[in-house]
């Protein structure tokens, strides 16, 4: 075996080299970076039938969900040519194929071995020729036709393997500079397909990737178009015979397989595989795609470059998979997402489609949000009685079936603690007790009796003119997607509300209490199947992450969160068009003033702090008139915070009065969470309020005085969802208000606000009922005017 090699200062990168090479067999590790492996009698690859059987592999199964991308060590990107061009067809997308090479140098930086199957010489070599034959072209005419018949000039077809050749050396570079900038070496390997049927230059193939692939180096491979014959003539680019996009998605899919690879990654213009074609009305796009599915599948149209189309890319995805390759198909074109593309899919986003060969037993959770939407409608079609007695019927059922109900949260409660992944406040939340489930009845049944007139109430009725009356009227929201931590209790709180209210609902629930959640959602379709709605509440079961549900904007009406700061904050950046009601941070205040009752002020702030500080409603930072230092009723409130072993942490200004303070708070806008708050002095009513604005959450603030006037100075003039007097913050719930139960409480200033109850679940809908009444008749020359009269009410059911 010889080779012919020559080495050569590289023109592009001073102080570098690369190779040239000439393959005549040799061992493979001699293989250099920029190798060619062609035969003399090559033929298209579209001449050859399609591959069926992959090779065997021993590196185990592909990933059965997205959530196991995460562990992909050998991943191949393949590059279509809609991806790699620009719009106009010729030339290279330099901006998007910048990102793309960010993309993947960040993946091999963090210790992956990453390989790029790409197009883009045929167009790259188009642009450069283009450019060559209308400079000379220009020069001629200009010497024998005059300046005037240059712009008749055309430019003749161009042979797509010249182009090939053209634009081959120009794309490598490029690629060479944009990864130089992340430090990482790229090396050009290019193949025919008969490369593959050599059983010699497919060990070469192999061993050359895999030393690439130890010295850290990001191979680059594509087809030899240059020397592969011409597929048949078609209209894909203007005037050039672009080779088939067949060719790059069987190749990434044979070196895939070939490889043992972890991932294979398809980019394409379009978001992945549809289960019609892309742009028709009923087109949704295919989240997970198995084997068989096919059939059910149509293809449209191809890609506006390359001649495969998605049907090519399934089945090369389908045959990469078989040999134990994941796939995702998805859009590497599009400018709100290409920048970070790749990255989403390796951390295991819901991007594009995904092939999996696990199918799951239950429906995905796009199936599970329609089938919630179409129970939703049904659900808000029956009579107020029937609602309520499905969730009168939940509420026996939870009293009934309370052994199990306790005895299933045992078993989460176990888990949690032998795992010790639980602090002792969620812990609490976790813990469902007898009291618990008669009080999560009693509330219940209160949402039963005031749902009685909730749906089609009418809220407004005006007669806009003769025989034209205009009513407004209440209406469910839609799909309402409640996320909740380490609070079974939750769910038939929520589940009730929905009902009483005719939403369908999405519940997705922290694996802490799995158990639990399982036999309440049991419980509560058991309740709906009293009228056959027992679709209207799904339990998201799947592997689902919080903000891939975020991003189901056409499915999901309203997301609310019920759980930790830190979850609602990471809900409200995910959620991506569906609005959030809820609220990050329950920092509390309780505002003693000079004239408060030394009684009170224990037994309030007892209560709002200690009762149970892991409540979004519990007191976080009290805040004393300064005058009230050095008195017996400040006195009083330390021992009784130091008996109840909170901690203290000192405000600035309480800090400058002490001697010797308690450790000075990092932050006045701290939720604790826990036995813990922070003390700050007040000169008055007016600074409290000033203070509560500037460091609160807008939740629940408290004042405790004896003077009523300036008890209203503080009702009025604070803007916060719950402002009380002379009561505990711990009465902002919706029970306690006598909602029956709350979805959460909402500190936004548009729909709802404070604790929602049924009425934060509805929306309005205006019904307008004439007699051939049209707009034109109310013109200078009608013969109709408005009349605009506020019409009475029809009486409330208060029964």
């Amino acid at each position: 075996m010889l080779w012919r090699a020559a080495l050569l200062p590289s023109l592009r990168s001073p102080g570098r080299f690369w190779w040239q090479s000439d393959i005549a067999g040799c061992h493979p590790c001699l293989l250099a970076p920029n190798l060619v492996l062609q035969n003399k009698s090559a033929r298209g690859w579209s001449n050859i039938p399609f591959i069926t059987v992959p090779l065997s592999r021993t590196h185990g199964k592909s990933f059965a969900h997205r959530s196991e991308l995460k562990h992909a060590k050998r991943i191949v990107v393949k590059l279509g040519s809609a991806v790699v061009t620009r719009g106009d067809e010729c030339g290279l997308a330099l901006g998007r194929l910048a990102s793309i090479v960010e993309q993947v140098s960040m993946l091999q930086n963090q210790g992956r071995e990453m390989m790029i199957v790409t197009s883009g010489a045929v167009a790259f070599g188009k642009q450069r020729l283009r450019h060559e034959i209308l400079l000379s072209q220009s020069v001629r005419q200009a010497l024998h036709s005059g300046q005037n018949q240059l712009k008749d000039m055309a430019v003749p077809m161009l042979e797509a393997r010249a182009c090939a050749a053209a634009g081959q050396s120009g794309l490598m570079a490029l690629y060479e500079a944009m990864f130089t900038q992340y430090s990482i070496c790229a090396a050009q390997i290019l193949v025919t397909n008969l490369d593959f049927h050599d059983e010699q230059k497919r060990r070469n193939l192999n061993g050359t990737l895999h030393e690439l692939l130890r010295m850290n180096i990001v191979p680059i491979i594509n087809t030899n178009d240059a020397v592969v014959p011409p597929p048949e003539p078609n209209s894909d680019l203007q005037g050039v015979n672009v080779i088939s996009v067949k060719d790059n998605d069987s190749l990434a899919a044979r070196l895939a397989v070939e490889m043992k690879t972890d991932l294979l990654i398809v980019l394409s213009d379009v978001e992945g595989l549809f289960d019609s074609p892309p742009g028709s009305d009923d087109a949704k796009l295919i989240d997970i795609f198995y084997p068989g599915d096919q059939q059910s599948v149509t293809f449209g149209t191809k890609s506006r470059v390359g001649m495969g189309g998605m049907e090519a890319k399934v089945k090369a995805a389908l045959w990469a998979l078989q040999g134990g390759t994941s796939v995702v198909i998805a859009n590497g074109t599009h400018p709100k997402i290409s920048g970070h593309v790749i990255t989403d899919i390796v951390e295991g986003k819901k991007v594009g489609t995904f092939f999996s060969e696990v199918k799951p037993a239950g429906p995905t959770v796009e199936q599970q949000a329609e089938m919630a939407r179409a129970g939703g409608r049904s659900l808000a079609a029956l009579q107020p009685e029937q609602r309520a007695e499905i969730i009168y019927h939940l509420a026996d059922l939870l009293t009934d079936q309370r052994e199990e109900i306790i005895q299933a949260n045992k078993k989460d409660l176990e888990e949690a603690e032998n795992k010790g992944r639980l602090p002792l406040p969620l812990l609490k939340r976790l813990s469902l007790s007898t009291s618990k489930l008669n009080s999560l009845a009693i509330g219940l049944r209160q949402i039963a009796a005031s749902s009685q007139d909730s749906v089609g109430r009418v809220l407004r009725r005006t007669l806009v003119a003769k025989d034209l009356e205009l009513e407004q009227v209440t209406v469910p929201i839609g799909v309402l997607l409640v996320i909740f931590e380490s609070r079974p209790d939750c769910l038939p709180q929520v589940s009730a509300l929905a009902i009483s209210s005719g939403n369908g609902l999405l519940l997705k629930g922290g694996k802490e209490a799995s158990h639990s959640n399982q036999i309440l959602h049991h419980l509560t379709q058991e309740a709906l199947s009293l009228h056959g709605v027992k679709d209207a509440v799904q339990l998201v079961n799947t592997r689902e992450e919080v903000e891939d549900l975020c991003r189901l904007d056409k499915l999901i009406d309203l997301i609310i969160p019920r759980g930790s700061s830190q979850l609602v904050r990471d809900i409200q950046k995910a959620a991506k068009g569906i609005p959030v009601m809820g609220h990050s941070e329950g920092i509390c205040h309780v505002y003693i003033d000079v004239e408060a009752s030394v009684e009170k002020v224990t037994r309030i702030v007892r209560d709002s702090k200690c009762e149970y500080p892991a409540a979004c409603n519990a007191l976080e930072t009290l805040l004393i008139h300064r005058d009230l230092l050095r008195t017996p009723v400040f006195d009083q409130i330390i021992d009784m915070l130091r008996v109840e072993q909170v901690k203290i942490h000192a405000g600035p200004k309480f800090a400058s009065y002490l001697t010797f303070s308690p450790s000075e708070v990092k932050s006045l806008r701290t939720e604790y969470g826990d036995l813990e708050c922070c003390i700050e002095v007040m000169d008055s009513v007016q600074d409290a309020i000033e203070h509560i604005h500037k460091y609160g959450s807008s939740h629940t603030d408290v004042i405790i005085t004896e003077n009523e006037k300036t008890a209203e100075m503080f009702l009025q003039h604070l803007d916060s969802a719950c402002v009380f007097w002379n009561a505990s913050t711990r009465f902002s719930d919706g029970y306690r208000f006598g909602l029956g139960a709350e979805v959460g409480i909402s500190t936004s200033r548009i729909h709802a606000r404070g604790p929602v109850g049924i009425e934060g679940l509805l929306t309005t809908k205006w019904l307008l009922r004439g007699k051939n009444h049209i707009v034109s008749d109310f013109s200078e020359q009608g013969s109709m005017k408005y009349l605009h009269e506020n019409l009475p009410l029809p009486q409330r059911n208060t029964n």
